[in-house]
């Protein structure tokens, strides 16, 4: 899944249409409009016609359409099918604000505001160092591990993966080169350690999406879904990357003398006392939330007080001025405002498409011939749609994912454990591939790496034996 470069969120945005499929799309846009009003019309509710604005959203988002405009285009599709009276209208709209999908939205933008704060303050740069001067002169496996072990704490506490990337590259870069890592070495070892971050994230929007719609904690999300994906990284590391690095080798794909410049492992600029004691104070406030809504199983609004308390901890311990602090909350927050919008519109989708009751309908028609339908096989279908899924923000495809295809799983007995495994996947799967993607590329580029056959190989090197081990977990739960 693609990744924002501008501010390293996991988006998977696609790119904005040229002029010339602009042409062609804003017409069909149109035609499916009007074919909504038609069907507003001429049927009323409950109908499996309510379904239309999803196909829609589907179908628009997969032109390659930018994001927002085809979930506008998709909310005014369910507004002309279910044609409710003005007031009603207003009150579905009023909903939404509060939704839980909203506020999701609000999440992602308090996170990357958190972020900023994390850069400005230096605590993302003194985690890295930390991390990288533990394990010098330890050897090259233990120096890959450490290179691995930073990226996945940077992404976990940050949630973002091309934005924490960027910051580790810098000082990543230079210990690879000096310790003799090829750069499709030092990019796959960045590739796989920032992806098991992102999955290990707990206040990533697409992993509370996940733990809101499978209805689950962290821990419960952590032991069946994430947990096996970065245990599984870790260990095919040990192999993948020797293998990368021999490779890449006999290539000659080795940095050049004086390319990069940077500390080692153990030398350059250390944090200064204020960043060392903002570091201590953001990890103990990160581990201190976590361990709360672990224990209390706390719901999706929990981190609309965490991440702020772990931002203002950390300024605070920092020495930021207010001044400072707030101007770095706006920039980080001011980023992901987009990504709001979207979820408010995509919450009021939801809305007007519950007037119609469409899952009503499909069961009540179906619902004898899915009775005798086995879980597993639908659970399979549902994370394989990763591959050929709606191609716009992580978060918003787990949402339609459950929305979709919830009430059929339901029915069928998929529980909230199993759920976990076929949203992650669902969400996740296409960043290892089979096909290559931003995320590999960004990772190429902050490595100065250009063999991408190499880091193709390292995501399908996860990607197989992932599915089996999913696979498997779910044969097991269901």
């Amino acid at each position: 899944m693609p990744v924002s470069a501008a501010n390293g969120t996991h988006t998977d945005a696609p790119p904005r249409p040229k002029p010339r499929r602009r042409v062609v799309l804003l017409p069909a846009a149109a035609v499916a409009l009007a074919a909504s009003l038609v069907v507003g019309l001429l049927t009323h509710g409950p109908t499996a016609w309510g379904l239309l604005p999803i196909a829609l959203y589907a179908v628009l988002a997969l032109t390659g359409m930018d994001l927002l405009l085809v979930t506008a285009l998709a909310l005014a599709g369910s507004v002309l099918v279910a044609l409710p009276p003005p007031a009603e209208t207003g009150d579905v709209l009023a909903a939404s604000v509060i939704d839980p999908v909203t506020v999701i939205g609000v999440i992602i933008v308090f996170g990357a505001a958190t972020g900023e704060v994390l850069r400005v303050t230096g605590v993302a740069d003194a985690l890295v160092r930390g991390i990288m001067r533990i394990v010098d002169g330890h050897g090259t496996t233990v120096l890959m591990y450490g290179m691995l072990l930073a990226c996945l704490v940077l992404v976990a506490a940050l949630g973002t993966l091309a934005g924490a990337l960027a910051i580790a590259a810098p000082l990543l870069v230079p210990i690879a080169a000096n310790a003799g890592f090829t750069r499709s070495a030092t990019a796959a070892t960045m590739f796989l350690g920032g992806c098991a971050g992102l999955a290990l994230a707990p206040f990533a929007g697409s992993n509370i999406a996940i733990m809101n719609t499978a209805d689950v904690g962290y821990l419960t999300y952590v032991t069946v879904g994430a947990g096996p994906l970065v245990l599984l990284s870790l260990v095919l590391a040990a192999v993948v990357v020797p293998w990368v690095q021999r490779s890449s080798a006999a290539r000659e794909d080795f940095y050049h003398p004086g390319e990069v410049t940077g500390p080692s492992a153990s030398t350059g600029a250390g944090p200064t006392a204020r960043t060392r004691r903002a570091t201590w104070a953001f990890a103990l406030a990160l581990a201190v939330t976590v361990v709360h809504a672990t224990a209390t199983k706390a719901g999706t609004t929990f981190p609309l007080v965490a991440l702020p308390l772990m931002a203002l901890v950390t300024a605070t311990a920092a020495g930021l001025s207010p001044r400072r602090a707030g101007r770095a909350l706006l920039t980080g927050a001011r980023r992901m405002l987009p990504m709001l919008v979207l979820f408010w519109m995509l919450a009021a989708l939801f809305g007007f498409i519950d007037l119609l009751k469409p899952y009503d309908v499909v069961l009540d028609t179906f619902g004898s011939q899915l009775s005798h339908m086995a879980a597993l096989p639908l659970a399979l279908a549902v994370a394989a749609l990763g591959w050929v899924g709606v191609p716009g923000a992580t978060a918003a495809q787990v949402i339609l994912i459950g929305e979709v295809f919830g009430p059929l799983g339901t029915e069928l007995g998929i529980g909230p454990a199993a759920w976990v495994i076929v949203l992650l996947w669902a969400s996740k799967a296409d960043t290892y591939g089979p096909l290559p993607n931003a995320n590999m590329v960004g990772a190429m580029g902050l490595a100065r790496a250009d063999r991408l056959p190499y880091l193709l190989g390292t995501g399908w090197a996860l990607l197989v034996p992932a599915c089996a081990l999913y696979t498997a977990l779910l044969a097991l739960i269901l």
